[in-house]
C-alpha cells in the first residue's frame, strides 16, 4: 500500500486534491472535529485546561478560536491533548486499508507532528496566495488571527515544497485539477509497480 500525503498553504486546496485521487482519505481536520462532537474525556480535559473557554458539550469551534486568540499558548495546550488521539485514528485508518492500493493522508501538521514516513509520496498543493485569501474569507467563522497563528508553527511553504516530491498547481478550475492528478495518479501507480524512486522523479513545473 501507498502512502500519499497532501501538504500545501492553509486554503491551496489540499483536500479537494485529496478526493480527486479516488483512494481512501484520511482527513485529520475531520477526526478533530468528530472529537469535539463526540468526545466527553477531551472536552473535561479542555475544561480544566481552558476553563475561561470551554463552557459545553459537545465543544464549540468559536470557543476554541477564542481561546487561541486570546493566548497562543492555548493552540499548544489543545493540540498536544489533541493530536494524539488523531494519530491514533491515522493508524487504524490505514490497517483498515491495508490491502487498497494507496491511502491518502491529508494532515495539516504532517511533517510538524512527524506523521512523516521515509516511503510516502509528498504531493506539495501550490496556489496563488490572492486566490488562498479569497477562498478563506468565504469560510465560516475565518479567523485571520488564528490563521496566522496556525502559519507560525508550520514549517515554510518553502520548506515543504523542497521535502515534497511531486508539485501540483491548483488555479482552482476543477477541469484541469482534476487533469493533473490523473497523470499523476497513474505515475504514482506505475512507478510502485517498477520500485522507482519518487524523488529522482518529482514533477516540475
Amino acid at each position: 500500500m501507498i502512502r500519499i500525503a497532501i501538504v500545501g498553504e492553509i486554503g491551496s486546496g489540499k483536500s479537494h486534491v485529496s478526493k480527486i485521487f479516488g483512494f481512501p482519505v484520511f482527513n485529520a481536520d475531520d477526526e478533530v472535529s468528530k472529537i469535539y462532537n463526540n468526545n466527553k474525556k477531551i472536552y473535561l480535559k479542555l475544561k480544566k485546561l481552558i476553563p475561561n473557554f470551554i463552557k459545553s458539550y459537545p465543544i464549540k469551534k468559536k470557543e476554541l478560536l477564542k481561546a487561541i486568540t486570546k493566548n497562543k499558548q492555548n493552540l499548544q495546550k489543545i493540540s498536544k491533548l489533541v493530536h494524539p488521539l488523531v494519530r491514533r485514528k491515522m493508524k487504524e485508518f490505514t490497517k483498515k486499508h491495508s490491502r487498497k492500493k494507496a491511502i491518502i493522508l491529508d494532515i495539516p501538521l504532517y511533517f510538524e507532528n512527524k506523521i512523516y514516513n521515509k516511503n510516502d509520496i509528498i504531493i506539495y498543493v501550490y496556489a496563488k496566495r490572492s486566490q488562498i485569501i479569497k477562498k478563506l474569507k468565504l469560510r465560516s467563522g475565518f479567523n485571520f488571527k488564528v490563521y496566522n497563528q496556525l502559519k507560525r508553527i508550520q514549517l515554510s511553504n518553502e520548506q515543504k515544497r523542497k521535502k515534497s516530491h511531486f508539485y501540483v498547481k491548483n488555479n482552482f478550475d476543477n477541469k484541469s485539477l482534476k487533469k493533473e492528478i490523473i497523470m499523476l495518479k497513474s505515475i504514482i501507480l506505475k512507478n510502485e509497480r517498477s520500485d522507482f524512486r519518487y524523488r529522482n522523479n518529482r514533477a516540475k513545473r
